[in-house]
């Protein structure tokens, strides 16, 4: 009678060992599933921006830097690997597309232009996108952690080599910070 409880005790370990182990899987695969969805946002913008580089350039051709500083980090953001520095890759690009929106913010004529309209807008719905899919996976990210911080399942993800998963991040407080609207004239 003893050996049928010994058994019974460990079935249900076992049994409580596969579902844990079972739902870190589910959510390890949600979260790379996620930064999939995010990686393709991304690739989107990053084919949208030579367009948006050669509509400025028509209008503003000496403006060389900021075209090459658009084009290498792109470059770069497209070659980042890695959580943490696709997010500071990431983070430079923008810095680098707001100086480029600043430039186009001086040519009345470009700004009127249907194509960099056109473009413009695309860009800010790829960056809604971005903004949705970045929330989702850091969402995913949550679950997965805390499945793999939490007592009891912390010893089932150790065992089996689950790790804490990255934040896709903001970088400096300037971005976390709502941007300023002034309606003066000076």
């Amino acid at each position: 009678m003893g050996w049928i409880i010994a058994l019974a005790v460990i079935v249900l370990v076992v049994l409580w060992l596969v579902g844990i182990y079972n739902q870190l899987v589910r959510k390890r695969t949600m979260k790379d599933e996620a930064w999939s969805g995010m990686d393709v946002q991304l690739k989107r913008r990053y084919d949208l921006i030579p367009n948006l580089v050669e509509t400025v350039k028509g209008y503003a051709g000496h403006e060389e830097k900021v075209f090459t500083d658009v084009t290498e980090m792109r470059s770069r953001a497209m070659g980042a690997t890695g959580v943490a520095d696709k997010a500071a890759a990431e983070n430079q690009l923008n810095g680098t597309l707001k100086t480029l929106f600043a430039v186009a913010e001086a040519y009345p004529e470009l700004k009127a232009n249907t194509n960099f309209l056109d473009l413009q807008a695309k860009l800010a719905d790829l960056e809604d996108q971005i903004q949705m899919a970045r929330r989702y996976y850091n969402g995913t990210v949550r679950d997965y952690n805390i499945m793999c911080e939490t007592f009891p399942s912390v010893f089932v993800a150790s065992m089996f080599g689950f790790k804490k998963a990255e934040f896709f991040e903001l970088a400096g407080a300037e971005e976390r910070e709502a941007p300023k609207v002034s309606f003066d004239n000076k």
